[in-house]
């Protein structure tokens, strides 16, 4: 009888063609959330004028997504480690294609909201379940680089609903870009066939027939055997996965990353929801809001990206703050007058430190917990920072209507990032999955055992 250890083959493989298939396929998932989300931004002058609404009444119709993302990232994220990766993926793909294009059915404020709100239960769903996908399948000396390539998709998605959402709305109206959301539900059947099923959960499924196609795609080198036994130590019987976010010394570190979670969402959003009505009150002639949407996710693409290559090789949480010290010297000189070329790469900072910020903290956490729970945590992780996204935009909309001077609204957006960092800096590396399973490895312990 050979005894399989998952985590290693998964963690020593070499990038091959079943890595780039998985890459691909969460990329494209997170474009299409990416769009999902921005879109409503994009059409919203369109839309208040369409349906009269005023600017209080848009702010709610927005944020009943966010109230969604919240939910479907604790929900979504949690029951993908019952149910399958793949279903809980499919399910999210379902809820933000079909209920944004039904968005563009609708005519009223109340209902516009509610189908964005079901909207947003897949969009914040199916986060949590691509990052956990992607680093439960992505070699250990890439994985940082893998995760946050693959949620730069993210950011690709937005500049997308900018780009296409403009030409769209002029020939044919706010809704048709409500309407081309709902493509991407054509693609389930291809995602449920391309895409790899969880490896703890096929385990726990006694389906290791199923284990051991993964694994010689993973790794060819791997020669499956009918006596194979496939180690997952960390699941036991009855054991709660939302239990296992406060085992073996996690807890302080899991409440860690909530903090930071939320203030590095609140940032996003304040800045997406604000900056281009703070920088015009400011004077600042920068052209249409479409140049900010497609500079900030540009230097967002850079700030995932970049931070990923060097999480991969140095200390994730050492490069995580400095990612947020980043964030709060870069906001924080929004506030004062610099000639228009370096606004922009300001503002391209702050999106790298920011939205860029966040994705190498999703791939943080998922390195953190333990390959059965990762679903979870990641999920609650992510819903508990949605709270931060739907409070920024009316704390900062509050500070606005005060006429406060324009430093002094920078800086309440920067102060997060402070929190961020001093969050991260307390969280237990030595607890992490990832620290535990480097340490197992350093030990004699062979991956096949006879």
């Amino acid at each position: 009888m050979r005894q399989i250890d998952v985590h290693q083959l998964a963690d020593e493989a070499r990038f091959n063609r079943f890595h780039g298939l998985v890459l691909f396929w969460c990329a494209l998932i997170i474009i299409f959330d990416g769009y999902d989300l921005a879109v409503a931004g994009i059409a919203l002058p369109s839309i208040m004028q369409s349906m009269g609404v005023d600017a209080t009444q848009a702010g709610f119709m927005v944020s009943s997504a966010l109230f969604g993302m919240m939910f479907g990232a604790i929900f979504l994220g949690t029951i993908a480690d019952r149910i399958g990766r793949r279903w809980a993926i499919a399910i999210c793909i379902v809820l933000f294609s079909v209920f944004t294009a039904a968005a563009g059915f609708t005519s009223d404020p109340v209902t516009f909201s509610v189908t964005r709100f079901l909207a947003g239960l897949g969009i914040g769903g199916v986060m949590p379940n691509v990052v956990a996908q992607m680093t439960e399948y992505s070699p250990r000396k890439i994985r940082g680089t893998m995760v946050t390539l693959m949620f730069s998709g993210y950011s690709v998605g937005g500049m997308l609903a900018a780009v296409v959402g403009k030409g769209l709305i002029e020939s044919y109206g706010w809704q048709s870009v409500f309407l081309a959301a709902g493509l991407p539900v054509l693609l389930i059947p291809m995602v449920m066939k391309s895409l790899p099923e969880s490896m703890p959960f096929l385990i726990r499924s006694g389906r290791l027939d199923e284990v051991k196609k993964v694994l010689s795609r993973l790794e060819p080198s791997y020669r499956p055997q009918a006596d194979d036994r496939f180690a997952l130590p960390e699941l036991k019987a009855g054991e709660a996965p939302i239990g296992k976010l406060f085992q073996d010394g996690r807890g302080f570190s899991t409440v860690m990353f909530w903090v930071a979670f939320f203030m590095c969402l609140f940032m996003v959003y304040a800045l997406s929801s604000w900056l281009a009505k703070l920088m015009a009150s400011a004077g600042y002639s920068l052209g249409s809001a479409l140049t900010f949407v497609l500079v900030l996710n540009f230097g967002a693409m850079i700030g995932a990206v970049g931070g990923g290559w060097l999480a991969d090789r140095f200390n994730i949480k050492h490069v995580l703050v400095g990612m947020y010290a980043l964030a709060a010297v870069s906001i924080t000189l929004l506030g004062y007058p610099v000639p228009t070329p370096v606004l922009f790469v300001l503002v391209g900072l702050a999106g790298a430190s920011t939205i860029g910020t966040q994705i190498v903290t999703y791939a943080y956490a998922g390195q953190f917990y333990p390959m059965a729970a990762r679903g979870t945590g990641i999920g609650w992780a992510s819903g508990v920072g949605r709270s931060g996204a739907i409070l920024a935009p009316i704390v900062i909309g509050m500070l606005v209507g005060m006429a406060l001077p324009l430093q002094q609204n920078f800086v309440a957006i920067a102060i997060p990032a402070v929190i961020a960092a001093l969050a991260v800096s307390m969280i237990d590396h030595r607890r992490s999955a990832s620290a535990s399973h480097q340490a197992a490895l350093r030990a004699p312990a062979p991956s096949v055992q006879k």
